[in-house]
C-alpha cells in the first residue's frame, strides 16, 4: 500500500509566495505534486517554452506556463 504524503496546501488554495525570486506574489494553487514537495502557483513563475509547429499550432513559437515552486515558499493567504 502507498504511503500519502500529508501537505499544507491542496489544490484549489489561495497561497502566498514567502520566499524566492517571487516572494510576496500570490495566487491560487492549480496542481500538487506531494512526492516531489512542488506546487504549481497560478501567475507565479511564468517560464516561456519553445513549441514545435503542430495541427494545433502551425506557427510554433514560445508558450508561456506556470513552473513549480517548492511547497515549502508558500504558506496559506487567508487562515480557516
Amino acid at each position: 500500500m502507498a504511503k500519502r504524503i500529508k501537505t499544507h496546501v491542496k489544490k484549489g488554495d489561495e497561497v502566498v509566495v514567502i520566499s524566492g525570486n517571487h516572494k510576496g506574489e500570490t495566487g491560487k494553487v492549480l496542481q500538487v505534486f506531494p512526492t516531489k514537495s512542488q506546487v504549481l502557483v497560478e501567475g507565479v513563475r511564468i517560464i516561456k517554452k519553445a513549441v514545435k509547429p503542430s495541427q494545433d499550432r502551425p506557427e510554433g513559437g514560445f508558450a508561456e506556463k506556470e513552473g513549480p515552486i517548492h511547497i515549502s515558499n508558500v504558506k496559506l493567504a487567508v487562515a480557516k
